[in-house]
């Protein structure tokens, strides 16, 4: 791991205010621009499966990941702004 100040500890990215008709190839061809990329996942309903305006993105490495967020966070994509930033983990709660 690099220097104990490092601000992106994964390569998973939340990219949100996604177009509802922005497909994972031109996530992926954009998000390309910034480095290798492993895996474009948009969410989408479970019962309509129609998507949810965002998904995630996950780069080869974090140095990757922090220049995708550098160069793409506020960039167009299909008329829309991206919001793009260092994706959390969900908490999940016990019942």
């Amino acid at each position: 791991m690099e220097a104990a100040g490092a601000a992106f500890l994964n390569n998973r990215l939340f990219v949100g205010n996604l177009a509802l008709n922005t497909t994972e190839e031109a996530i992926e061809d954009m998000f390309s621009a910034a480095g290798d990329v492993q895996e474009v996942h948009i969410a989408t309903d479970r019962g309509s499966r129609r998507p949810q305006g965002f998904g995630f993105v996950t780069m080869g490495s974090p140095k990757e990941a922090e220049i995708a967020i550098a160069t793409l966070n506020g960039a167009m994509l299909d008329g829309r702004a991206l919001k793009v930033n260092d994706a959390q983990e969900k908490i999940r709660r016990q019942s």
